[in-house]
């Protein structure tokens, strides 16, 4: 995957990439991460880690993905101001709006719950058009399918998180990618 990886992340407008780590030892997971940022950052991508935030700054990251208004709390201290602080896990508005305030550098909506489960593609799109119409910092809509992809980039995400339906796409990540690409870019370009 890593030699594919940066004609794959040419092929649309990435913003950054979602690291999520296998469990290991702390030293494999610096030597895992740092494996992978320069070929990310070469790329003009950020490189996000999934939670470890203590690791980011050891690692050569861009930043952590957090869940929850606590992590997101607790991390903030370690990553500030030089690094990325993102959130997801806000099950209410109010969530959001604590994880905003708390200084949070976007917001995604959409993700699965610790079981798997995730809300409605209507609750999702509602909840991006909300925040975009009245809040500063960039949401996120996390994206299953194309079609999802399509449905938050027209309720106002500023950016959009692809699942692993990208890399599991029988044609490939780089088709499933390009698809997603141009559905967004429709939405976005009239």
């Amino acid at each position: 995957m890593t030699a594919e990886l940066p004609a794959l992340l040419a092929c649309a407008d990435v913003a950054a990439l979602l690291l999520h780590l296998a469990p290991a030892d702390e030293r494999t997971l610096i030597k895992r991460i740092k494996a992978l940022a320069p070929t990310v950052q070469g790329a003009g991508v950020a490189l996000l880690v999934d939670g470890h935030p203590d690791l980011v700054a050891r690692s050569g990251a861009d930043g952590a993905h957090l869940t929850g208004v606590a992590a997101l709390e607790a991390a903030l201290p370690a990553l500030k101001p030089e690094r990325i602080a993102g959130v997801g896990g806000l099950a209410t508005r109010h969530d959001a709006m604590v994880a905003g305030e708390a200084g949070a550098d976007y917001l995604l909506f959409g993700d699965a719950d610790g079981e798997g489960r995730r809300p409605t593609i209507e609750a999702i799109a509602e909840r991006i058009q909300w925040w975009a119409e009245v809040f500063q910092p960039p949401c996120v809509g996390a994206a299953a399918t194309c079609d999802e992809a399509r449905a938050f980039a027209a309720a106002g995400a500023d950016f959009i998180l692809l699942s692993d339906a990208v890399w599991e796409d029988a044609r490939g990540p780089r088709a499933a990618l390009a698809e997603i690409a141009t559905a967004i870019g429709a939405i976005i370009a009239p």
